[in-house]
């Protein structure tokens, strides 16, 4: 392709019936399982001090919702949660309505897609997954008598109720796996005969359906990574016409909800960061549009969750975020404080539209994930929940701060940074970086207690919040995709520079960790600078990116042309094969390399990190190992039972651990730690 020839050695790995294939995956399982044996009873202790750390018999904080109260609950010793609920009054039973646990019986994996409760509380709409393939089947349970009904609908993605309790509209995929139709099924008919009520043709774009906060509406949604429309039908009226608000414009982006007479729309057009606007219900029109929070250039209006009497947004600025409360009565807003450098905060679960109670989760690196009721009208904030960390977990032990690393063009980075207290910035200090760096996403600062496993240990733990993502606005998210993708790179390669030169580690000290566009990230910085790091760990990782670009038959490849560019575009092929990770493996000394992929995964094939593997092992100078782990049971999430989670965890830090010497029984750190 443009005059370019290109050489794979081992595309034969992707035919997934060949039963070559399959004794090759099993033999590099097999190989895996051989090296990583002396760390077997590491393995099982940290798995056992991960589990030992979590509340396995325990509930969520009850939602209200139509006069009950909703919640997940778990058992001791079971993979999967339990959704109940219960009357909104004292004493009332509790009404298990999904136990997990039974639906995965005799399975290898099991995911529960759409969850949703017909506006009566009379059925339920689920979907689920038995094969990691994310090729989810509708089903409908009468909560009343706990018998399912006949009508299951296969390989659905997004599932709303109207307002009669009878009617559902979903949305379908096409033969790449990309939503693009939208069904009207009435409970009882031959889903053969659904109607269609709409279908995108352009490639470019994923379809899906959801419902305002009001349940006034039922919205169907169209977009690319760029652009999106929105059209509309009352959800009292099922039958009626689908109406168009706001018809797509090229990297003009929306979303929407309703309040009354008005729909209230977030939008970035001429408002880069996006800025929130209402338009009448009559005529939506851009004309008709009012203002009524402007765009700042320096905070990302991220999302937004309206009340009958409130409207509360999310935002970010320097990379926090931050909640602000809008008073629709008086116009005025203000902010919800959080106490600490580093943090976390999100909506928590809103049915009711006629609350002044605002539900969030809070968190940090340190303080475990809190549930907070936060009045509106007397800003109160009560604390429903924390999450309870057993065996004796002290925040007062740890110490949380977010340092500025220096890109080659004079970027500043940020990097979140957790350890226990006590660490000693001296360079001999084992670290572990995580980045990712793609679509806008911003990565959380997140608690886990699994982490306290390396923590406790005597890690420092670090997250770079590199370009690509959103964590500093729109314009970090653009300076890292198309052709200024490579700043992802070099700006996480900056991240560990600093940590180095900071001495917070060094070099032989320093381990990375990056899953999916993450992988990609991993496989791109061990290609620039080997020598930089320790170890690698790769999940599900997207490092045959030329390949995968050139095949529009795989899920996700045109719609991603607005991530990475179209290769069948001279410009955009020359780049991406200037840092694809498979394209660019050399004869160099690479770290020591974990690669993890799901045999049935839909998003990023196994055949990738698989491929990766086999070059980097014959390109590859020096004694270092290339190990791969494939789940041959599950997808891109891997393990869905949270136990097995926990064991591939205790792996991957196993792993971890092991390129410092601790391989034996020992819980905590030789005393030659650092030497």
């Amino acid at each position: 392709l443009h005059g370019d020839i290109r050489v794979d050695d081992y595309a034969w790995l992707r035919q997934k019936e060949d039963p070559e294939v399959i004794r090759h995956l099993e033999a590099e399982n097999a190989f895996t399982d051989s090296l990583m044996k002396p760390t077997e009873e590491l393995q099982e202790i940290i798995y056992k001090e991960m589990v030992g750390r979590i509340k396995e018999t325990d509930m969520d904080v009850p939602y209200p919702y139509g006069g009950y109260l909703y919640y997940t609950r778990t058992e001791e010793g079971k993979q999967y949660s339990i959704n109940c609920r219960k009357k909104d009054a004292p004493g009332a039973p509790e009404e298990v309505i999904l136990d997990r646990n039974d639906l995965a019986k005799g399975l290898t994996y099991m995911s529960v897609g759409t969850f949703t409760v017909s506006p009566d509380q009379n059925l339920l709409a689920f979907s689920i997954d038995t094969s990691g393939y994310e090729a989810y089947d509708l089903l409908v349970k009468d909560l009343r008598t706990g018998g399912m009904l006949a009508d299951r609908i296969p390989d659905v993605v997004s599932v709303v109720w109207a307002n009669d309790g009878k009617t559902l509209f979903y949305s379908k995929r096409d033969a790449a796996r990309r939503p693009y139709r939208l069904f009207r099924h009435e409970l009882g008919a031959d889903p053969l005969s659904d109607p269609m009520i709409l279908e995108e043709k352009d490639e470019l774009y994923n379809l899906f359906v959801s419902r305002t906060k009001s349940d006034a509406y039922i919205m169907a949604g169209s977009a690319s990574s760029t652009t999106s429309e929105f059209l509309y039908l009352s959800a009292d009226r099922p039958r009626e016409e689908l109406k168009v608000l706001h018809a797509r414009e090229t990297d003009h982006e929306l979303s929407v909800d309703h309040h009354g007479d008005f729909f209230y729309i977030m939008s970035n057009k001429g408002a880069k960061n996006f800025r929130l606007v209402k338009a009448p219900v009559g005529d939506p029109s851009p004309e008709n549009w009012t203002e009524v929070l402007p765009h700042r250039p320096d905070v990302t209006l991220e999302s937004m969750e309206m009340f009958r009497d409130y409207i509360v947004v999310a935002e970010r600025k320097n990379g926090l975020q931050e909640l602000r409360v809008m008073d629709l009565a008086s116009g005025g807003f203000h902010s919800i404080e959080f106490p600490e450098p580093v943090y976390s905060a999100f909506f928590g679960t809103n049915e009711v539209f006629d609350s002044k109670v605002l539900r969030f989760s809070y968190q940090s690196f340190v303080t475990p994930p809190s549930v907070y009721d936060y009045a509106m009208d007397t800003k109160g904030r009560t604390l429903m929940k924390q999450t309870e960390v057993l065996g004796g977990y002290d925040p007062a032990l740890y110490a949380s701060e977010r340092i500025i690393a220096k890109a080659p063009d004079g970027a500043s980075v940020p990097i979140s940074i957790v350890y226990k207290k006590g660490v000693v910035k001296d360079g001999r200090s084992p670290l572990h970086l995580y980045g990712y760096g793609s679509y806008g996403a911003a990565i959380p600062v997140s608690f886990s207690s699994s982490r306290l496993s390396l923590l406790d240990r005597g890690f420092v733990y670090a997250l770079a919040h590199i370009r690509g993502g959103g964590d500093m606005g729109r314009d970090w998210k653009d300076d890292g995709r198309m052709l200024k993708k490579k700043n992802t790179f070099t700006d996480f390669i900056a991240c560990a520079e600093h940590l180095i030169a900071e001495k917070y580690t060094s070099a032989e000290k320093l381990t990375i960790e990056g899953g999916s566009a993450g992988g990609l990230l991993i496989g791109a910085v061990v290609n620039m600078r080997p020598d930089l790091f320790k170890a690698a760990l790769a999940l599900v990782p997207f490092v045959d990116v030329m390949n995968t670009m050139l095949d529009p038959s795989l899920p996700l490849t045109v719609g991603e042309y607005l991530e990475w560019g179209n290769p069948n575009e001279k410009a955009s092929y020359d780049y991406m094969k200037s840092y694809c990770p498979y394209t660019n493996v050399a004869k160099q000394n690479y770290p020591n390399i974990l690669v993890r992929v799901g045999l049935n995964d839909p998003r990023v094939g196994y055949w990738e990190g698989t491929k990766w593997a086999a070059r980097l092992r014959d390109m590859k100078t020096g004694a270092n190992r290339v190990l791969m782990k494939i789940n041959m049971g599950a997808g891109h999430g891997g393990a869905s039972g949270r136990y097995s989670r926990l064991r591939e965890t205790a792996f991957n830090y196993a792993y971890i651990l092991s390129q410092h010497g601790l391989t034996s029984l020992e819980t905590k750190p030789p005393g030659d730690w650092k030497k």
